[in-house]
């Protein structure tokens, strides 16, 4: 099968950089493509949507600045997503009254969950961004492809670092580690806390307690005399910003935490976490979508793209989900424009017929795609926060500094 030419970063760099045609100036043309992007753009993951949607937005805007999409400028249109139902709703939106041609989403497994079981009945191509749930490509769904990994890839590496990692540095065998595993309830902490279960008894791990809790709490005190009084060394905790703070500041007030946090991506990578936290922080490991701070080796561009989005929005980055958006959304609409259509088939064949090689994109990720709409050539790295910035730690190739065995004092 032929390899799937990669435009070049740079290239498209320049082109947003141009001056836009003309229509871009105006009003929308009569012949434009209108595409959903369904976010949780308000309630608690709005920031995580905020930060999703930026990504797609430069990918459109990059196709755009060359020429379009099969000739053709690209309208991204809203959906709110800020719980599952309101994903199907406004995905039904999205394609009855909007008339979008397809839709990218949404950065929370029971929402990308719930949206493409609702595209999937309307027979209308739906791509996920960020929702790493393995159910939502186990259901044989013929419109669906997902760019980012699994939660299943987020398990064994979080689990791996213990035994290759931190049990060497500690100078402590591996199965004497006492393992906690904390989650929220939804299908997010579900899907990674199984998954980290299964690897811990696979790999003949101590695993002394697993907890999940709702992921509205106001207060986890509870969870944590709970770790305290197994005497957790790890805890392996998948959860979203609001209830990161509240895990930390509770840590905080206790005068307690483990050895080691091992974080499974959503808010463990947003510098705004980082903030609301402050230097008890600092040592927290995080598998997640690859960071800024990367061998560029393996994410040629990815700094390219740090500085694209700093012009385009007055920051830098919130977190590394805008990146694997951004890729994800470029492989998709490189596979519309060879399909030359969104027509259902001609696009599956074109997805499938996708060969990039990793470490060849701004991300390091590359694309092919198994018969489930899986991207097998996505993949979560592992990063620390060292002196309030996310550095990648691992794999080696994609390294920009070494795992620290500890984590700050609690203050």
């Amino acid at each position: 099968m032929p390899r799937i030419a990669r435009r070049p970063l740079l290239g498209g760099l320049a082109a947003l950089a141009a001056p836009r045609p003309g229509w871009a100036q105006g009003a929308p043309p009569a012949n434009e493509l209108r595409l959903g992007a369904l976010f949780p753009l308000t309630g608690s993951l709005a920031l995580l949507g905020d930060e999703s949607f930026r990504g797609l937005e430069l990918a459109a805007e990059e196709r755009n600045a060359a020429g379009g999409l099969l000739a053709r400028p690209i309208r991204l249109v809203k959906g709110d997503a800020a719980g599952a139902d309101q994903a199907v709703s406004e995905l039904r939106r999205l394609q009855g009254v909007e008339k979008v041609a397809a839709c990218f989403g949404t950065c929370a497994s029971h929402l990308g969950f719930a949206a493409s079981q609702a595209a999937e009945l309307l027979g209308f191509p739906y791509f996920e961004l960020g929702a790493i749930a393995d159910t939502i490509t186990e259901r044989g769904f013929r419109t669906l492809f997902r760019l980012c990994p699994r939660a299943s890839d987020f398990a064994r590496d979080s689990v791996a670092v213990i035994p290759d990692a931190l049990a060497a540095a500690w100078s402590t065998p591996p199965e004497v580690l006492r393992i906690a595993i904390l989650h929220e309830e939804g299908t997010y902490g579900q899907a990674v806390s199984g998954a980290q279960e299964a690897q811990l008894k696979a790999r003949g791990l101590n695993q002394v307690e697993r907890i999940a809790y709702p992921a509205r709490s106001v207060d986890l005190s509870p969870l944590l005399q709970r770790l305290r009084a197994v005497g957790a060394d790890v805890v392996l905790h998948t959860g979203y910003q609001n209830d990161i703070v509240l895990f930390y500041r509770g840590m905080k007030e206790a005068g307690w935490r483990p050895r080691m946090v091992i974080g499974a991506g959503a808010g463990y990578s947003l510098t705004d976490t980082a903030r609301s936290i402050g230097p008890e922080f600092d040592g927290t490991l995080d598998v997640d979508f690859p960071q800024f701070a990367v061998n560029e080796a393996l994410a040629p561009g990815a700094q390219g793209f740090a500085e694209l989005y700093k012009r385009r929005y007055g920051s830098d980055p919130r977190s590394g989900h805008s990146l694997a958006n951004y890729v994800g959304a470029r492989l998709v609409l490189d596979a519309v424009q060879r399909a030359a259509g969104l027509e259902r088939d001609k696009l599956r064949a074109a997805l499938l017929a996708t060969d990039v090689a990793e470490g060849t994109t701004p991300n390091g990720w590359g694309a092919r795609f198994d018969e489930k709409g899986q991207n097998l050539r996505a993949r979560p790295f592992l990063a620390q926060w060292q002196g309030g910035k996310l550095v990648t730690v691992a794999p080696a190739e994609a390294a920009v500094a070494p795992l620290r065995p500890v984590m700050s004092a609690p203050g």
